[in-house]
């Protein structure tokens, strides 16, 4: 059975996405209705557009970890062995 700590980490990962979902939404319309303004504002205006883009990509990869149950480097390290076994490839570390 789940705790509750659990429940509420697992059903965190739809509000990333929505955040993710958001913040490319905003980064595609910003981005495809151009320029407008003072061009001294250009530089600002293209680092908020690429700011959204990032952002979305970042909450994208966090709400991916969060629904894998990836929770820790080690988490991740493991689904990576799985994968190079998986394809058959040989592991990067050393045998002893």
């Amino acid at each position: 059975m789940e705790s509750d700590t659990d429940a509420g980490v697992n059903g965190t990962h739809w509000w990333w996405a929505l955040a993710s979902t958001g913040q490319l939404g905003w980064g595609i319309a910003s981005f495809r209705k151009g320029y407008a303004g003072d061009s001294r504002l250009m530089p600002v205006k293209a680092f908020g557009v690429a700011s959204l883009f990032v952002g979305s990509a970042a909450s994208a990869s966090l709400a991916f970890l969060q629904a894998s149950g990836i929770r820790k480097v080690e988490d991740l390290l493991e689904v990576g062995a799985n994968i190079r076994t998986r394809l058959g490839i040989p592991s990067r570390t050393p045998h002893k």
